[in-house]
């Protein structure tokens, strides 16, 4: 068993295959998803991973989840999940997840909080026919009915279906499929609705009623920071080793151009004696002429 991933709900929209079907989906956005703790059976008594997402302001945290995220030297975030995993699945502390830890076609459970519908009557929270429309009845066209039981037992059995609260519980829906993932984005596109309203947080797992792909990554799929770290020092020194080069050519080209505005080089002077010399012979032969 994998770890699952939290998500955040965008929205819902269409897309289309190659012969032209529509499928209703639901965008879901992967946003940091880091591993802030992992619990072991000798200590906790199973193996599990948390899992921490979302930005949130430092201030607005309790210091005792501040020090919690700082034994893992993680930022502090604005959700918390711990996943059940096996004890092959365990990932390192503050690894970061990324969108290929699922694939297309896959089937996964959804889980999260529904929409709240404050106090509703029997009709809306459970699907009740409601009383007759016609003369009679008055003022009770949505009523549920009767509820009790006559004198025996003389009151109303415990779980009876009544107007009461409604949503605004966790709810889980079951074998939903993977129809798409963009790898830029961070985007994973679902079939069918999922349960909460938009910008909200679900955890998406791997389908417990169904098999596990032989493409899925083990243990997870994860984004490898250390190539990175190495790309961005590559390029720093790279350019480091631009500006040398760029700054020893500037200098050479500043020498050259003070040497050609010098009028004191001995080029110049050697070529001033010679034109003198030269008009100073014409002078005296003219005037030998005279």
């Amino acid at each position: 068993m994998r770890s699952g991933l939290i998500f955040k709900k965008i929205g819902m929209t269409r897309i289309f295959d190659d012969t032209g079907n529509s499928f209703p989906v639901t965008v879901m956005k992967l946003e940091e998803n880091q591993v802030v703790k992992i619990l072991d059976r000798n200590k906790n008594g199973y193996f599990a991973i948390q899992v921490a997402t979302g930005k949130v302001k430092t201030k607005n945290i309790s210091k005792a989840i501040r020090g919690h995220f700082a034994k893992s030297n993680v930022e502090p975030k604005r959700i918390l999940k711990e996943f059940r995993v096996n004890e092959d699945m365990l990932v390192g502390e503050g690894k970061i997840f990324s969108i290929n830890h699922f694939s297309v076609g896959q089937k996964v459970d959804v889980s999260g909080v529904t929409h709240g519908k404050g106090f509703s009557g029997g009709m809306k929270r459970h699907n009740f026919a409601g009383l007759e429309a016609t003369h009679g009845v008055s003022i009770s066209h949505r009523s549920h009915g009767s509820t009790g039981n006559s004198q025996d037992p003389g009151r109303v059995w415990k779980g009876k279906k009544m107007a009461g609260q409604y949503g605004n519980v966790n709810k889980t829906i079951q074998n939903l499929t993977v129809l798409q993932i963009n790898d830029v984005d961070d985007l994973l596109y679902i079939k069918g609705s999922v349960p909460g309203p938009k910008n909200g947080y679900l955890t998406i797992r791997d389908a417990i009623k169904s098999i596990l792909p032989e493409n899925a990554l083990k243990p997870a799929g994860l984004k490898d920071n250390k190539k990175a770290e190495i790309n961005i020092t590559d390029q720093k020194e790279n350019v480091q080793d631009t500006k040398k080069e760029t700054n020893s050519e500037n200098v050479e080209a500043k020498n050259d151009k003070t040497d050609h505005q010098n009028p004191n080089t001995p080029v110049e002077a050697t070529i001033d004696e010679a034109s003198n010399s030269e008009i100073t012979d014409t002078d005296n032969n003219n005037n030998k002429k005279v």
